[in-house]
């Protein structure tokens, strides 16, 4: 039996509020994080992310009350991400109530910190996230970014995930930052590549602005589909979201999903 594919909704946090721009530019509030995850849990979202895109010590801070106030109120599973460099940065966000904790610019300062997580909380604890750009400096096409993409590192975005992988990570987020905001569509040929050389789950990451930009990217090889905006302003629901996955011939949670209002 094939595994359902989950749709994702994703919370960018600054200040504890929900923000989101273009490219990671411009950020403008979109609501309340604790209300948004509420809603988006009631309208079957499979898990949720939350990425705090400041990860300063005041930042962190409030990153850890907006995560154990929604522990308390949302029971699906949680992934937090942002300003995560070691161990025991994992072992305090589970105590809050993370189930999964994402980890991007601490694992390529020191990848050693992969196996380190992996082996004390298991790999299914583990995401990578990858903030990728198109570059023509790499053999596979892609570079790794940090900072939102402002600064290019010299890894290989292909080789990196499959060295992430074989360090011990249990799934990879993988964000588009040419496609993140733009409502243009997932980077299909992005999510091609990372899937012919990764044995974990993959998340696609950045651009979905229609229905029909899903379909294309679980075909693509995603086991699951992230996006930000669509919900946050309401262009869609997640419901409507499985429901167009669903008609494509993909395999969906559908149960209690019902008719959201818009």
């Amino acid at each position: 039996m094939s595994v359902a594919i989950r749709v994702i909704p994703c919370l960018d946090v600054a200040g504890g509020r929900v923000v989101k721009g273009v490219n990671f530019l411009n950020l403008q509030d979109a609501g309340d994080p604790v209300e948004l995850a509420a809603k988006y849990a009631e309208q079957g979202a499979d898990e949720l992310t939350f990425l705090d895109v400041t990860a300063t010590v005041d930042g962190r801070a409030t990153t850890y009350d907006v995560v154990r106030r929604t522990a308390e109120q949302v029971f699906i599973p949680l992934t937090v991400g942002g300003g995560v460099r070691e161990v025991d940065d994992v072992a305090k966000l589970l105590a809050v109530g993370a189930d999964k904790v994402g980890i991007n610019s601490g694992a390529i300062a020191r990848p050693e910190v992969i196996g380190e997580i992996a082996d004390r909380f298991g790999a299914q604890v583990l995401v990578l996230s990858l903030d990728v750009k198109r570059s023509d400096k790499q053999p596979s096409g892609f570079v790794v970014t940090t900072h939102g993409g402002k600064r290019e590192t010299d890894l290989d975005a292909l080789a990196w995930c499959k060295e992430a992988v074989e360090r011990g990570a249990g799934e990879l987020l993988v964000n588009s930052m040419d496609a993140d905001g733009t409502q243009n569509g997932f980077d299909l040929e992005l999510i091609t590549q990372v899937r012919a050389i990764a044995d974990v789950p993959v998340i696609a990451s950045g651009g979905a602005g229609e229905l029909e930009h899903f379909a294309p990217a679980v075909t693509a090889g995603a086991d699951a589909v992230l996006a930000a905006s669509v919900f946050h302003y309401g262009k869609f629901t997640v419901g409507d979201v499985k429901q167009a996955l669903h008609s494509a011939g993909h395999q969906v949670r559908l149960s209690n999903v019902s008719e959201q209002p818009r």
